[in-house]
């Protein structure tokens, strides 16, 4: 995308979407049949936010973040979280220089544009508390000292849904801070065939050994994304569904106002996305769930009976009337 501050929005958000969908194709030849995942992701990456996928074992949960990393032309790294991992194997530690008999400071692989984190709750709270202040501003303080790190941020974090053995629940703080929640699942029965029958000898990540990408690109779309147009009214539809859930039976902890924003920043992205310079009630409505519903805390009760946050959020959404655009 050209950073060209002097066009207009509608052309812009045209030239934004041509990249977005090139960026989208790019990743498709990795992750087939979940073109509307991977649409969820990226949607993840320009609003700057971080993105939890959450997903039973080999459905491609690492190369999805691994393939969104190799497409930036920028520094990525992988943590692969285990339960001796310490907090400064992530954020980097303060070693003393004999030479010089200086303190230096020796940056953790937190440090880059794209950090996967691979079975993050496998890590124990300790070492997944580390996380906390470089999600939210984007530093981290070692030693009294506040270190940037480098943007565009973004943490893809991965964890099993049906392995609990050796787990450590992301607290709620931490699972505020993910701009949204996926899940992959399986492949529909063309798509599996096709990924059977590649190349034995070439892996998926093949495919996208290459940036399409620049940092510099991406930075500039963040920053179109955050101003795209959003009129009052679309505002007060999400924080009308926010307070919605603040106030079910079901639910002993409803979205915060982190989720209000995060929902209006996803929609601006979407927006955005699909060639459009202003957000409309639909963009809302289609982030919802993956934006809202990691955020919810059921009641001990709601969970026995096996009620689904998503479900909550679906309910909330067919009895709130979307403002109509005039």
């Amino acid at each position: 995308m050209s950073d060209n501050t002097t066009a207009s929005p509608d052309l812009r958000a045209s030239a934004f979407a041509d990249t977005f969908e090139r960026l989208l194709d790019h990743l498709e030849q990795t992750i087939r049949g979940k073109r509307e995942v991977l649409r969820m992701a990226l949607v993840a990456l320009f609003s700057e936010g971080h993105l939890l996928i959450e997903d039973v074992p080999g459905t491609g949960k690492t190369t999805l973040g691994k393939a969104l990393a190799r497409s930036i032309d920028g520094t990525w790294n992988r943590i692969q979280f285990t339960p001796d991992l310490l907090p400064s194997d992530v954020t980097g530690t303060t070693i003393y220089n004999q030479g010089n008999g200086e303190l230096e400071f020796h940056p953790g692989p937190v440090f880059a544009n794209v950090v996967l984190g691979d079975e993050i709750n496998r890590a124990s709270p300790k070492t997944q508390s580390a996380l906390l202040e470089v999600m939210e501003e984007h530093q981290v303080t070692v030693d009294a000292h506040p270190y940037m790190v480098p943007r565009p941020f973004i943490v893809l974090a991965t964890q099993n849904s049906v392995e609990f053995g050796g787990t450590y629940p992301l607290p709620e703080a931490q699972v505020d801070r993910f701009l949204m929640r996926i899940s992959l699942g399986y492949l529909d029965v063309e798509s599996e065939i096709d990924v059977l029958m590649r190349d034995r000898h070439r892996t998926v990540l093949d495919l996208v050994d290459a940036p399409i990408l620049a940092v510099g690109d991406i930075a500039s779309m963040v920053d179109f994304a955050a101003d795209v147009h959003t009129e009052q009214v679309v505002v007060a539809f999400v924080v009308q569904i926010a307070r919605a859930t603040r106030s079910m039976p079901e639910l002993r902890l409803g979205a915060s106002t982190r989720g209000s924003i995060a929902l209006l920043r996803a929609s601006r992205a979407l927006a955005a996305s699909e060639g459009r310079s202003y957000v409309v009630p639909d963009d809302v409505v289609r982030l919802a769930v993956p934006v809202l519903a990691h955020r919810l805390i059921l009641t001990s009760d709601a969970e026995i009976r096996g009620i689904r946050t998503e479900s909550l959020i679906e309910r909330i959404l067919s009895s709130v009337s979307p403002p109509v655009r005039r």
